[in-house]
């Protein structure tokens, strides 16, 4: 098992929730998050006022997941446009589900 966070898009998650869905994946955390990185921020406009927008909105999502689900979240993920965002993958050594006890791959899905 591995932990997933990815950072993506919010414009891509519709895509990106419906493959996680058809690979049976539907336990997810997700968090509305603002950061930078190489888009180094961009121009806004308020009321007729440009303005610098230092972080770029974005969702993170974390779960737990088999290996192999990493590449759905790659192709529904991926514009090709710089600030896409990142996967980060973590080894799980255990999972417990507190209210029964249980441990193991079987109580992530």
């Amino acid at each position: 098992m591995k932990k997933i966070e990815a950072i993506i898009r919010p414009e891509v998650f519709p895509d990106v929730r419906r493959a996680l869905a058809l690979e049976g994946i539907d336990g997810l955390s997700v968090m509305e998050i603002a950061g930078c990185g190489r888009q180094e921020g961009r121009t806004g406009l308020f009321r007729g006022n440009a303005y610098e927008m230092e972080f770029s909105a974005k969702l993170k999502l974390e779960m737990v997941v088999e290996d192999h689900l990493v590449e759905a979240i790659l192709d529904y993920a991926t514009t090709g446009e710089v600030g896409d965002g990142k996967i980060f993958i973590i080894p799980v050594d255990e999972a417990i589900r507190i209210r029964t006890k249980e441990r193991g791959a079987t109580v992530v899905y």
